[in-house]
């Protein structure tokens, strides 16, 4: 018999000063049997980051053709192309040419590595962005996880804290590739 994936709702607040976004949220996320809190988070944290209308949970964990994450203009191209975690190097650059933009939020104690081992074919792709995620916030950020959820997301200065009343996660990401501005 086949696992069911756990439902987790999440009201997010998000108050993003560097984007001038702020919206509340109410997502609705499935967490496949095979994924930890530490990759749900993850997710929810590159929602918030990069939040709009628009954006959307895919089915990147059961789908190898699609995104965690993804934003579609009206015609069904896709404008934002996210995943999180280690995928494989020939995923992110089939993205690289089905979307205007690609971004991977790496975290993980072997995204170091993972990065070391295809950073040279990676930094090829112009539209990439690649985003890391220490351990230590990968991991208090799994220290958040309820069933339900209400959290609060503020950006300001490239410092992001995201929590709820009673514990918040300050955490800054690096920037191991910046997308190229003249990209598509």
């Amino acid at each position: 018999m086949a696992l069911k994936s756990t439902i987790f709702k999440v009201d997010l607040q998000i108050a993003d000063m560097d984007r001038s976004y702020y919206a509340d949220h109410a997502l609705t996320i499935a967490r496949h049997p095979s994924e930890n809190d530490e990759r749900m988070m993850a997710r929810v944290l590159a929602f918030a980051l990069f939040a709009d209308a628009q954006l959307a949970f895919a089915n990147g964990m059961t789908t190898n053709d699609e995104a965690d994450l993804w934003r579609r203009d009206l015609t069904g191209d896709i404008e934002l192309w996210i995943d999180v975690g280690q995928p494989d190097e020939k995923l992110l650059r089939k993205a690289s040419h089905r979307s205007r933009e690609v971004v991977l939020l790496s975290f993980g104690r072997t995204a170091e590595t993972w990065w070391s081992q295809n950073r040279r074919e990676l930094e090829k792709l112009a539209n990439l962005q690649v985003l890391y995620l220490k351990p230590e916030f990968s991991q208090a950020l799994a220290g958040l996880v309820e069933r339900t959820m209400r959290l609060q997301c503020t950006v300001q200065d490239g410092q992001v804290w995201l929590g709820h009343e009673k514990q918040t996660v300050q955490l800054e990401l690096q920037v191991w590739k910046r997308a190229e501005s003249s990209a598509r």
